[in-house]
């Protein structure tokens, strides 16, 4: 079994996307009118999600703080060059992926893949548990928090652009043409990315993937 490929699926155009993608394009209409105050309905629609994006970039609460409150002031901004050819949602990640990757850029600093919200009463984390081991009780608590670590220790391994496609397809769950976007590079390359980068951590993770002889 690829157990990586379990980690996260493409997403699809689904309804509930296309109206929330129209009930964001109400609202920018609004603040372009001069319904200012209106920007605050997205900023608390979308603030969570950009932080954990970052974070998830960072690993530094208050460098994931900080520019998630800059992605939100540069957005508003710039709203009124927002025109819709892109859903609201796809613009501001834009704008946070770009500030955070130039702050990881001027900083240099190593950054950490983070699954702190890995736990089993998550959907997601539990197909991630899953994917990975048979174990239960604590013998699973165990295994999952050597699972955090190892995956800490492969991200360093990647540069910041794959690390960035990881975490917006694996984490965030954002399908290909929407990293695309983001990221303004092509379809094709964030499926080269991700394939680069799912080789490196499959290749670290080995001893972790079921079926495998686990050290102990």
């Amino acid at each position: 079994m690829d157990a990586l490929n379990s980690l996260g699926k493409t997403m699809v155009s689904s309804p509930e996307r296309q109206q929330e993608a129209d009930s964001d394009w109400d609202i920018v209409q609004r603040v372009q009118a001069g319904d200012v105050a209106a920007f605050d309905e997205l900023s608390i629609r979308y603030r969570g999600r950009v932080y954990g994006m970052i974070y998830n970039m960072t690993s530094n609460r208050e460098d994931a703080a900080d520019l998630t409150q800059d992605a939100l002031i540069k957005a508003f901004q710039s709203i009124n060059r927002f025109q819709g050819q892109s859903s609201f949602f796809t613009w501001l990640y834009r704008i946070a992926v770009n500030s955070t990757l130039t702050h990881l850029r001027k900083n240099r600093r190593r950054t950490f893949f983070s699954l702190e919200k890995v736990n089993e009463d998550d959907r997601q984390s539990a197909e991630v548990i899953e994917a990975l081991t048979d174990n239960t009780g604590a013998e699973r608590n165990t295994f999952v928090k050597e699972l955090q670590e190892k995956l800490n220790e492969a991200m360093q391994k990647l540069s910041i652009r794959h690390r960035t496609v990881v975490t917006l397809f694996e984490i965030d769950g954002l399908g290909h043409q929407e990293i695309a976007e983001i990221t303004n590079c092509s379809v094709g390359t964030v499926r080269s990315r991700l394939h680069y980068a799912k080789q490196i951590l499959q290749a670290e993770l080995q001893p972790y993937i079921r079926n495998e002889k686990r050290p102990h």
